[in-house]
């Protein structure tokens, strides 16, 4: 069975996980109550359970959750493993996701049952976050706050949150789809992002928690992109937007006043993953910088790509460090002609 919190694989028989300990639950495929594992039937709805896919059930978010209480082991572990020095700068991506209409949702409804319902979105949001080893900082209530760049460091963190909110969106669509028909309406939610910097001052262990301070407009930028978005939209800032330009597929919303900020800011909305994947396309759709050089090395490629053409095939390998200017090499030696692969 698989831990629902750290995605470890148990035995079939464990109550426990063996990695982080959470105690592990089945849960009815159809309503998503607790069941027994030799139940053949739902005792709440009675879906037939046999030959379903049974999945473990998550544990209950407590009541003010910290996040030791609710980050994975594993990222729970890379965390504590690095070394803060007080007054850190660091440019960051933050997102800030909530739910919109859940107080109409739960509105009349005994708490047990209204965490019942909110517990799972607050979850499937963390979830995503998690898989790109994004930090959620904070669950506010029916949203979170999370952090993408630390305490975990990336390159490319401004696109870690933006799959991270697409998957969100995705995954949210389906467990309206599941509200809906328990009769439930379905809660929408609304993403906003934004890059700038953090001063990140301390971790402390036992919790996870960690003190920054923003620089700027950083983090207020985010929540005000989200409080700008409508129900299913994701809405990024500018400063976001010229980082990961052809990763995704944006709307562009025109200058926006924004609440605290003297200047319109530039917003965009985001539509969905883009046709590019790695940093040398969209360096490529920016325009390259002129070429200089590195004319024996380009000999020898077109050398070699005359030899294959003629039929005797022909291995290249270019070693160096990273960012010499490997990739770059084999896109100029192609120019147009049969494709060159490196190993």
């Amino acid at each position: 069975m698989r831990c629902s919190s750290c995605n470890f694989e148990n035995e079939p028989d464990a109550q426990f996980c063996e990695e982080c300990g959470s105690k592990l639950v089945l849960a009815c495929p159809g309503c998503g109550r607790e069941v027994r594992p030799t139940a053949k039937f739902c005792r709440q709805c009675g879906t037939s359970l046999t030959g379903q896919a049974v999945t473990p059930k998550p544990p209950p978010l407590p009541l003010s959750p910290t996040p030791a209480s609710y980050t994975p082991a594993h990222l729970a572990e890379r965390i504590r493993a690095v070394e803060v020095t007080d007054g850190e700068r660091k440019t960051i991506t933050a997102l800030f996701a909530d739910l919109k209409g859940s107080t109409a949702l739960i509105e009349g409804l005994d708490p047990e049952e209204a965490r019942a319902i909110i517990d799972p979105a607050l979850q499937l949001m963390m979830d995503a976050v998690h898989s790109y080893d994004g930090y959620v900082a904070q669950v506010l209530g029916d949203g979170i706050f999370a952090l993408f760049g630390a305490p975990i460091a990336h390159e490319d963190h401004p696109q870690r949150a933006l799959y991270a909110a697409l998957r969100m969106q995705e995954e949210m669509r389906r467990y309206a789809d599941t509200l809906r028909a328990k009769g439930y309406p379905p809660l929408l939610m609304r993403v906003g992002v934004n890059t700038g910097e953090v001063v990140v001052r301390s971790i402390r262990k036992d919790d996870l928690h960690t003190d920054y301070v923003p620089v700027g407009h950083s983090t207020n930028l985010a929540a005000r992109m989200e409080q700008l978005a409508t129900p299913g939209a994701i809405l990024v800032t500018e400063y976001t937007h010229k980082d990961i330009d052809g990763y995704f597929a944006f709307k562009d919303l025109g200058q926006t006043q924004i609440k605290g900020v003297e200047d319109p800011l530039h917003v965009y909305e985001v539509l969905g993953a883009g046709p590019l994947r790695t940093r040398l396309q969209v360096s490529v759709r920016r325009g390259l910088t002129r070429f200089v050089g590195r004319r024996s090395e380009l000999e020898r490629l077109r050398q070699a790509l005359e030899q294959a053409r003629a039929g005797h095939g022909q291995i290249v390998g270019v070693m160096g460090e990273p960012g010499l200017g490997k990739s770059r090499l084999f896109v100029t030696a192609q120019k147009g002609s049969a494709r060159l692969s490196a190993l």
